[in-house]
């Protein structure tokens, strides 16, 4: 009973230091906020979204039309990253020990499908389109567009240092970047259009444009799918900690290394490590906790001691 008292005593040192190293890292590492960014996205896309329905109403352009129903989508996705931001910050608690940073990922992987049923929708009016393709005003099209492409550019930028560390962040960067790709595409298509009359490349335009959405898509499906499936993130290194484990002083074994994510910033690292000679300490535990943080991005570990006198039956 003694040795089973000691693995927990130990472990629960090492989860400690984690956690306090989890709350410095992400002072240090997240930005401020995102609200202003996702305040200002949210107004200006559902503002513009409303203005281009009723032009592309007035002009006749179902190009128009399409794109306001895919900005109007973009704001589902928005609100719905900025729903995950603000759930976790929330505490952990009872009931949700390690807190709610994982509604990040499902946030992502829900912004990665909108954004596919987004292409599938512009695929299919673009398809509808062939057989009968619309005859509109090419000039005011491609002014309400070129608007379209400043807004959703600029909000893509409010967007842009967060996506490359955050995927939820990614998300509502793709969504933007998508929006602004659409919209250029519309411009592109009357441009086309009113050079030659032929109004067929308005769909065929469309239909490039949904190809790059969906390659430029596919990382964030891969990704948030892989997440929520507690997949070991992609920047992550597993075999490299294995090593940095291996290779400490006083260690002759580990196993039952697991590596998942809190959220789309948090790693948590679980480890049973065998020291035959003792456990080596708490400041062992905690210069190897800082370790794992600082070289491998290791947000929460919670490592457990063992000498190796009892084997491991469950040992994979």
């Amino acid at each position: 009973m003694q040795g089973h008292h000691t693995h927990h005593t130990h472990e629960s040192q090492a989860h400690k230091h984690a956690s306090d190293q989890t709350h410095s890292h992400a002072h240090s590492h997240a930005p401020a906020t995102y609200d202003r960014a996702f305040a200002i996205g949210i107004a200006l896309n559902v503002s513009y979204a409303i203005a281009e329905a009723i032009a592309g109403w007035w002009l006749n352009s179902l190009a128009l039309i399409a794109d306001a129903g895919h900005n109007f989508s973009d704001v589902i996705g928005l609100l719905l990253a900025w729903f995950a931001v603000w759930l976790s910050r929330k505490q952990p608690s009872a009931k949700h020990s390690y807190g709610l940073g994982r509604s990040s990922i499902l946030a992502a992987l829900a912004n990665a499908v909108l954004l596919l049923v987004a292409v599938g929708a512009i695929v299919w009016a673009a398809v509808h389109r062939f057989a009968a393709p619309p005859v509109f005003a090419t000039t005011p099209v491609m002014l309400i567009a070129t608007v379209g492409i400043a807004i959703n550019g600029f909000t893509a930028w409010l967007f842009m240092r967060g996506s490359k560390t955050d995927l939820n962040v990614r998300g509502a960067y793709l969504h933007m970047v998508a929006d602004a790709a659409v919209s250029a595409g519309v411009v592109v298509s009357a441009l086309l259009v009113s050079a030659t009359a032929w109004y067929w490349l308005d769909p065929v335009v469309s239909i490039a444009i949904a190809v790059v959405i969906a390659w430029s898509t596919w990382g964030l499906l891969t990704n948030s799918l892989r997440l929520s499936l507690d997949g070991v993130p992609a920047h992550i290194d597993a075999k490299a900690i294995e090593t940095f484990f291996t290779e400490q002083d006083g260690v002759s074994e580990l196993h039952d290394l697991h590596i998942w994510a809190l959220s789309t910033e948090a790693v948590a690292l679980t480890a049973h490590v065998v020291c035959p000679k003792g456990h080596p300490g708490d400041a062992w535990l905690a210069r190897v906790s800082e370790e794992l943080h600082d070289r491998f991005d290791i947000d929460h570990a919670t490592i457990q001691i063992e000498t190796g006198e009892i084997a491991c039956a469950h040992e994979h």
